[in-house]
Formats: structure tokens, C-alpha cells, sequence
């Protein structure tokens, strides 16, 4: 295969694959759920991680207080999508360059978004990385020769750890301080994996992680946006080192997306914020790299394709199930809400997939001269074809 190979086609591979996988695992040390629940990262603070499903109080912590109280609090939400990153990332730089890219109080990144997320929010100084990311070729990188033995061997389609090595070339000791220092200021970096072993969602407090400092600090923060950024089948996962009762043992984290598309805190939790209470002007912006509004093309009758249909369906039906909500808390608490998404008019991914340059520079440009005209939020949802051309018609 070559850099148009998609992400659907990769776990389209496990599971063709099926059960001559589970021959060739890879042993692990077992811990029981109690255990699990229990479980700390040795060398960080309770605060660096919460499940997405915790107690409201949890939250607390990882709540945004920017130290200047009449700066507008301003929430970055970034989704999944692979190489459609590349639009979030162009849409980002054109922003700035539009001159009214806000500070963001909170930033929260699932899969692709994960990785944009650490540049977003420490601000437009890094906008030329964030760039290099997508447009370079670089990710071009990580879907070339893949071995379907890595997939039998438990390590993934493209199990050589290239994509944690893309991560740790952007991942320097200067972002790390960067992120840190503007956590001081109050301002919040979230980023989502998925424990397999639990199935839960976990929420990473990635400023927390990089107060700590070191080394060890740097390759956590690396391995959970790595983590975050791994889909099933296509990449290895990643294990986490952890210890609880006494015991060390690794959990095994992957792509945040696996429970959601893109991730906004509990509406309880958001209602407990004074700055919610008292008024304040709020605002929610959510960037989905990739499509929503389905598309008719017709399936063709073999596995790979209807697997991939399948993926793709259920992708864009939960995102828009997430939208659907987040919007509906906007509108009843007062919260501006803001909407970013691939539009009809853009590269279609039938004709050009995943991490292929061309593609990702033509989506970059589209997403960079819509942020630059500043005319590319939508203030609802999209609804659905059928009551769209229902509406047209009256």
C-alpha cells in the first residue's frame, strides 16, 4: 500500500486478521480491576489524569482559571480524523493571521486533535510547527510499508513506533516548558486516551505533566498524545507505566476517539463554574477534522468496503451526536457556540486518503484561508440531508 492508505483500511486489516492475533500476543503482567482503579503514574500528582466518567469533583483541578478574570473564557475543543488534521491545523494559522484568534482558557484534543492541541494552546509563536506537521510530508511517513505480520504480532499495522517518533521529534523540552508556564497561568491542556483494559475514557491533564519537568515528564507527555493518536490496528498501543498496592504493571492506552470523537467536560461540571453563573462571555469552539453530513457513494459488496463504510458511518453519526448535545447545553446556559468542520467543496477522501501530502496541503490551504477570512464558524448544527432538502422544498 502506499500514503494513500486510509485509517478504516487499517482496522478493516485486524480484523481480517481475526483470531490468528490473539495467537501471537505479546504476554502481559495481569492486575485486577480493583488494582486498576487504584493505579497512580509513578512520579506525578493525582491531578495528571482523570476517566472521562469520574465524579464532578474530580474535575476540579482540570477546571480553566485564567489569572485574568476579565479575559473571555474561550474553550478549544479539537476532534479525531487522521490527515484531515491538516484542515484544524490551516484553519488555526489562518485564524491568527486574521488577527482574532482569542487565548484559549481550555484546549482539548482527541486523536489528530491531540496532536494539534499542545500548539494551539500555547499560541500562534508555534503556529509554523503546527504547519510542518501536516504539510511537510512528514506524516507521509507513517503509513508506508506496512506488514500485516506486525498486526499478527500484536504491534499494529505500522508497529515500528514511527508514530511516537513523529510525536517526540515535535515533542522538545521548550514545548513542554511552554505548556507549563501558561498551566500556571490557569489556562488547561486536556487530552483523551482510551484504557482498553478498563474501556474507559481517560482525560490527561497535560499541563500537570509538563509542571513536573524531566524526562520522565517529556515521555509521558509524548506517550500519551502517541496514545491518543493510535488507532486500533493501524498503530501499536501504548502502555502506560503505573503501580498501585505495591505492584508495577502497564496499562494499555489507545486512540481517544475508540469512546469519543471530541470531548467537551460534563455539562454538571461546567454548571458549577462561577464564570457560567455569573454570565460571563463564554464561548465554545469545536473543530471537526473531517465530514459530517453523510454522503451518498455507493458500497461496494466486499469486506474492506463495507468495513470502511461502516467505520466512516458510525464515526460522523457520533459526532454529530456529540455536537447535537454540546449545542443544546450552549443554547440553554447562555455559551456561544461555534462550529468548524470539512465542508462539500473539499478534497473528497474516496479519491485521496489519509496521510497523502497532496491531499493534506490542499486541505491545509482550504482550512487557512477560511480562518483568515474569519467567516468559517457555524453557529449550529447541521441537520440531516433528508430534513435539509425538506426545508429547501417549503
Amino acid at each position: 500500500m502506499s500514503q494513500r492508505f486510509g485509517w478504516t483500511r487499517g482496522a478493516a486489516a485486524l480484523l481480517l486478521a481475526g483470531q490468528l492475533a490473539a495467537c501471537g500476543s505479546t504476554p502481559r503482567i495481569a492486575y485486577t480491576a480493583g488494582e486498576a482503579a487504584a493505579a497512580t503514574v509513578p512520579g506525578m500528582d493525582l491531578s495528571v489524569r482523570a476517566y472521562a466518567d469520574a465524579s464532578d469533583k474530580t474535575f476540579t483541578e482540570m477546571s480553566a482559571r485564567p489569572e485574568n478574570k476579565k479575559v473571555p473564557f474561550a474553550y478549544l475543543a479539537l476532534s479525531g480524523g487522521g490527515g484531515d488534521g491538516a484542515y484544524g491545523a490551516g484553519l488555526l494559522n489562518g485564524w491568527s493571521e486574521s488577527g482574532k484568534r482569542p487565548e484559549f482558557s481550555l484546549v482539548s484534543g482527541v486523536s489528530t486533535g491531540a496532536l494539534i492541541a499542545p500548539f494551539a494552546f500555547v499560541g500562534p509563536e508555534y503556529d509554523l510547527v503546527l504547519k510542518d506537521i501536516y504539510t511537510s510530508g512528514v506524516a507521509s511517513t507513517l503509513v508506508q510499508s506496512p506488514s500485516v505480520t506486525n498486526v499478527l504480532f500484536g504491534s499494529g499495522l505500522f508497529g515500528d513506533g514511527r508514530l511516537r517518533d513523529l510525536v517526540r521529534r515535535y515533542v522538545t523540552p521548550d514545548l513542554l516548558a511552554a505548556v507549563a508556564a501558561q498551566h500556571a497561568k490557569g489556562r488547561r491542556l486536556l487530552v483523551v486516551t482510551t484504557n482498553l483494559d478498563s474501556q474507559r475514557a481517560v482525560i490527561w491533564n497535560m499541563g500537570a505533566i509538563a509542571t513536573q519537568g524531566g524526562p520522565t515528564a517529556l515521555d509521558l507527555f509524548a506517550d500519551v498524545l502517541t496514545a491518543s493518536a493510535s488507532i486500533p490496528a493501524v498503530f501499536p498501543p501504548q502502555f502506560v507505566d503505573v503501580q498501585a498496592n505495591g505492584r508495577a504493571f502497564q496499562e494499555m492506552h489507545v486512540d481517544g476517539s475508540v469512546v469519543t470523537p471530541v470531548f467537551t467536560l460534563p455539562q454538571s461540571f461546567l454548571l458549577r463554574d462561577e464564570r457560567f453563573k455569573a454570565g460571563a462571555k463564554s464561548d465554545i469552539y469545536v473543530i471537526i477534522n473531517g465530514r459530517l453530513e453523510p454522503e451518498f457513494d455507493l458500497a461496494q459488496n466486499n469486506t474492506l468496503s463495507i468495513v470502511e463504510k461502516s467505520f466512516t458511518t458510525a464515526s460522523r453519526a457520533r459526532s454529530r451526536a456529540t455536537l447535537a448535545s454540546t449545542y443544546a447545553f450552549t443554547r440553554a446556559n447562555g455559551i456561544g457556540f461555534n462550529l468548524a468542520y470539512i465542508d462539500e467543496g473539499a478534497p473528497n477522501t474516496s479519491n485521496a486518503r489519509g496521510f497523502d501530502t497532496a491531499y493534506m496541503r490542499n486541505l491545509y490551504e482550504r482550512g487557512y484561508e477560511a480562518g483568515r477570512s474569519g467567516t468559517f464558524w457555524r453557529k449550529n448544527v447541521p441537520v440531516a440531508p433528508l430534513v435539509k432538502a425538506v426545508a429547501e422544498a417549503q
